[in-house]
């Protein structure tokens, strides 16, 4: 009887959140981020070659659980990371962290805590039993703005998303105010991947629902208004969407796919050709996923770059993989964790991965083994480097059958 309530809640939301957005501004297209192309200068050196990666660890604050960290370049070119810090995941003493890379002295800056339970309880003037998944954008005036998730009844899907901006790139945050994405119930919504841009300065937040159905959505935002949304899976197969844009019109959605154990457990994937009005399914991408989170980005070169579990259960392996263009087969170019050799209860988990790309620079965070976020530096000329081989090794094994 719940149940059938529930879904009869769910459909008149839907059916007053369309009406509610009918009337709002049309689409615009995407907006096309400039890519600053490679120097080559910095990319190799006569005498040492590609530039290799740089691994480190986000700065510890002496918390138990640490997961889902994010990325955004500064306008001074360092790089800020948001995370959430506790006693374990959804516990009340958990906190949004943050801290800052100086890509001059390869090193984190002390860690400080952006938002904690009790003050966004207090901002938002309702109970929060817990808080998650941080994932910052650059708004068309230039200031930082922090989505989050919140939680005040029930477990991740009863959540919902707030936001807060900040004037002087992360050092102090306005008082957060909670996205309205539906008129009435207003739950069940969340983010994990980076918001993407239109041409009339407002952004497009990727974001997913768990309650009932299990699907992604694009939100339009306006400053902290939601303005209109779109359905881009459907379902209880595929959330927390990755948007890769190809064109003003045009963009690609990769998906954490959570389909029962008898199904494929692929990438799932949908197109838009609108500038994200309408989505298509496509086929999956051919690459397991054991229902956990991926992320990419596309570099300067045209290269398409992942970072997934390729694993069909199970989150002990994390890789690297990269597509061109031209080529129908993504390659994995680098394996990034593996503890398959190890026996079950020695394994780790290494997950929520997050990458940004910024001209030559491609930084990457991900979540070791709930104790630590490890951040990996790469060179753009070192990727496209390991690309290269990774097809020509294909190639040569294709040939020797």
């Amino acid at each position: 009887m719940m149940r059938v309530v529930a879904l009869c809640f769910l459909l008149l939301a839907t059916v007053l959140g369309f009406l509610h957005v009918d009337s709002h501004p049309a689409w615009a297209p995407f907006q096309i981020q400039e890519l600053v192309s490679a120097d080559p200068e910095s990319s190799h050196n006569s005498k040492a070659g590609v530039v290799q990666p740089k691994s480190d660890w986000l700065p510890d604050t002496g918390a138990a659980s640490v997961h889902a960290a994010s990325l955004i370049t500064l306008k001074d070119g360092a790089l800020r990371a948001f995370w959430f810090a506790g006693s374990r995941e959804g516990a009340a003493d958990v906190v949004i962290n943050s801290a800052v890379f100086d890509p001059h002295t390869n090193t984190w800056g002390e860690p400080t805590v952006v938002i904690d339970r009790l003050t966004a309880e207090k901002s938002l003037a309702r109970y929060i039993a817990k808080l998650g998944n941080p994932v910052p954008a650059r708004a068309a005036d230039g200031q930082l703005q922090l989505f989050f998730v919140t939680v005040s009844i029930g477990g991740w899907a009863g959540s919902s998303i707030s936001t807060m901006s900040s004037a002087d790139e992360g050092l102090t945050w306005s008082k957060p105010q909670r996205l309205i994405t539906s008129p009435f119930t207003n739950l069940s919504t969340l983010v994990k991947t980076p918001a993407i841009s239109f041409t009339d300065s407002r952004l497009g937040l990727p974001a997913y629902h768990e309650w009932i159905g299990k699907f992604g959505e694009l939100l339009r935002i306006d400053g902290d208004q939601v303005i209109d949304k779109r359905r881009m899976s459907s379902g209880r197969s595929a959330i927390q969407p990755l948007v890769l844009i190809d064109g003003p019109e045009k963009a690609h959605a990769y998906f954490r796919q959570t389909r029962g154990g008898s199904q494929v457990h692929q990438i799932p994937v949908s197109e838009t050709q609108n500038a994200g009005q309408s989505w298509q399914a496509q086929a999956d991408l051919p690459i397991a996923n054991p229902n956990a989170a991926i992320t990419g980005v596309l570099l300067p070169s045209g290269l398409r770059v992942l970072v997934a579990n390729d694993l069909e259960s199970g989150r002990d392996r994390l890789v690297m993989l990269a597509q061109d263009h031209s080529a129908a087969q993504w390659q994995i170019i680098d394996v990034l964790e593996d503890d398959e050799a190890l026996a079950p209860e020695q394994r780790r988990e290494f997950s929520y991965p997050y990458i940004v790309a910024n001209g030559a620079q491609v930084d990457l965070v991900y979540t070791w083994d709930r104790k630590k976020i490890r951040h990996i530096r790469f060179d753009a000329g070192w990727i496209q480097q390991a690309y290269s081989n990774a097809q020509a090794k294909s190639a040569n094994s294709e040939e020797a059958k």
